[in-house]
């Protein structure tokens, strides 16, 4: 069920994006006159289609493989690869025979969208819902370390200061990564046990960084007491007596003062569940489940020490739910939104362009920070969250904006070069270049979107 969530919210974005994307292809197209044969959200590949309408001249539909999408201009050379109508005489009507300018504005049209949208989702997340975030005042107890985040030096209990000359004021490892990778800050600074500490950065751990970025890899979590804020209604806990208020400091007589301490411990404690066939664990599934015995001492009124036992099974769960730490949310206008939105979309864009630079220099490696699918579901996650599912749409927009500029033949990018070259020379590509640079062009995105879910299948699986 958790796949098919993120399965659904991923193409439910996508396929805002894709319509909007090709509308702006679209509409530019029929103001200059141009005849649009085809608007397709996915692509209709070998003419499998599971819906198609003719309106006008225009047939609208939606293919069967969902990569993508694409509107069939008349007399273009495009993913459709029309040799035939190629070798008639030009029509008025067509692509080709319309002034630079016009030809230049329907390729841009596309991106133009996908930017502006992406600017104004980001504005419309900020006005409806606000920012929530975490003061870095607040976690008061420090971090609670990961595996990366030791080895970049850090210990729990750390409190955050600054990472370079950039002090923390929200609590977010996102701008350690981006300060580190992409502005080069190589420093870390902590107070430990009430002293500013330096902690230098290994250039080594750049990629791995990266990767913790996009969901790879957690350095840290904020440390917090274990205190019980709400109980499962007939859940383990409630059933022992554990009641809300209480803070719960032991497992089996070994001390969790912190709620990843206790997590960390119960994962090691609970019973590993017996793999069987689907058939075997269907039709005999309630007996399949292992169970154990635990036992929790627990804090109550900062006074009182009580102990409870409680079975758990290999999900390892009590059915409590903790007190977080005091959070803030910023509310601002549709005024205040907008700038806002603009602001925040365009630094997001400015380090993912940054990113795709410091590949090519070697710094950082494509092989650990690009993702396919995979990579993009699971950044909406297993719950159906609007607000994170517009928030991932907008990045999504932006993303596809900037990829579709990159000079590669069969991208708008790639139209656009061809274009600049013939206003700038005054000399037009022959049919003959633009087929060939948009067939290589095709290649180069396959063997992308290869490598990338390839990549996907060596992160998850192994």
């Amino acid at each position: 069920m958790d796949f098919l969530i993120a399965t659904g919210q991923l193409l439910l974005s996508l396929s805002i994006l894709i319509v909007l994307h090709e509308f702006g292809h679209f509409l530019p197209a029929r103001l200059f006159g141009t005849r649009v044969e085809k608007f397709y959200l996915f692509f209709d590949a070998w003419g499998g289609k599971l819906f198609k309408k003719k309106i006008g001249d225009t047939e609208y539909g939606i293919g069967w493989l969902p990569l993508g999408g694409y509107v069939k201009i008349s007399g273009m050379i495009d993913e459709s690869m029309d040799r035939e109508q190629m070798k008639q005489p030009p029509q008025p009507w067509e692509f080709r025979t319309k002034p630079a300018w016009q030809r230049l504005i329907i390729m841009l049209g596309g991106v133009t969208v996908n930017f502006i949208l992406g600017l104004f989702i980001y504005g419309m997340v900020f006005w409806v819902w606000g920012q929530e975030y975490l003061p870095n005042a607040n976690a008061k107890y420090g971090i609670y370390v990961d595996s990366l985040g030791y080895e970049l030096g850090l210990q729990d209990g750390d409190q955050l200061v600054a990472v370079g000359n950039v002090p923390i004021e929200k609590f977010n490892q996102g701008v350690i990564v981006r300060e580190i990778v992409i502005n080069g800050a190589n420093t870390i600074v902590v107070n430990r046990n009430g002293s500013e500490i330096n902690i230098p950065v290994d250039n080594a751990k750049w990629t791995k960084l990266l990767s913790s970025s996009t969901g790879g890899t957690s350095l840290f979590s904020a440390r917090m007491p274990m205190i019980v804020n709400a109980l499962q209604p007939n859940g383990a806990a409630e059933k022992a007596g554990i009641q809300i208020g209480d803070q719960i400091i032991g497992l089996n007589d070994k001390p969790t003062p912190y709620f990843q301490d206790f997590r960390k411990e119960i994962a090691k404690v609970a019973p590993k569940a017996e793999k069987v066939s689907f058939l075997r664990s269907f039709f005999a599934k309630k007996t399949l489940e292992q169970f154990v015995d635990i036992r929790i001492t627990a804090l109550r009124n900062d006074k009182d020490t009580l102990q409870y036992t409680m079975t758990i099974d290999s999900k390892a769960m009590i059915g409590v739910a903790v007190k977080t730490l005091e959070t803030t949310t910023e509310k601002y206008t549709l005024l205040q939104a907008i700038p806002k939105g603009i602001s925040e979309g365009l630094n997001f864009l400015g380090v993912q362009i940054k990113a795709f630079g410091q590949m090519f220099t070697g710094r950082i490696s494509a092989s650990d920070s690009l993702g396919g699918f995979g990579s993009i579901g699971s950044m909406f996650g297993a719950q159906w969250d609007w607000q994170n599912f517009w928030r991932m749409t907008a990045i999504l927009s932006l993303i596809l904006a900037f990829m579709n500029l990159l000079p590669i033949p069969a991208l708008d990018g790639g139209h656009v070069m061809f274009l600049l070259f013939e206003m700038v020379t005054g000399r037009k590509p022959s049919d003959k270049v633009l087929e060939v640079a948009t067939t290589i062009g095709f290649v180069i995105l396959l063997s992308l979107l290869l490598f990338a879910n390839i990549n996907d299948i060596r992160k998850f699986f192994f």
